[in-house]
């Protein structure tokens, strides 16, 4: 399977404008540039589609795994927050932290935690990233 994602950017630096689309069309020409990137202006960023991404492709494996144990039914609400640093010249991603609020009926703790992080390592993304990855899991009923 292949997914594709488009950027396009006019000018140069800080007063260049970009517009990012995905095949679905969920983004389609949707702005980003300095500003949407560093100084909270409305449009999306790298970082921003990065920790949407990770939380859903970490929010359906855990589903998946939890289905495959046996379970038909619940809620999971996922968060991910993707940190850029500084490094040198440049940039680097150095983390994506997981807060995943869960209700899951009938799991114990110790299944729970087993099965989050069995997702989290499993998921495709996960392994995508070379930074840091924490998980904080909340298992509610």
């Amino acid at each position: 399977m292949i997914r594709t994602g488009t950027a396009h950017y006019e000018g140069l630096g800080k007063a260049g404008k970009g517009r990012v689309s995905t095949q679905s069309g969920v983004l389609s020409d949707a702005r980003y540039d300095f500003n949407t990137r560093f100084e909270n202006e409305p449009g999306t960023n790298p970082e921003e589609l990065v920790a949407a991404a990770h939380a859903s492709c970490f929010t359906m494996a855990l589903s998946f795994a939890l289905a495959g144990a046996g379970y038909t039914d619940g809620t999971l609400d996922t968060k991910a927050a993707v940190t850029l640093d500084k490094d040198g010249e440049g940039f680097t991603v150095t983390k994506s932290a997981l807060t995943l609020t869960a209700k899951i009926p009938g799991i114990a703790q110790a299944e729970f935690d087993q099965i989050t992080a069995a997702a989290k390592a499993g998921c495709p993304i996960s392994k995508l990233l070379k930074a840091e990855i924490t998980l904080d899991a909340t298992l509610g009923n």
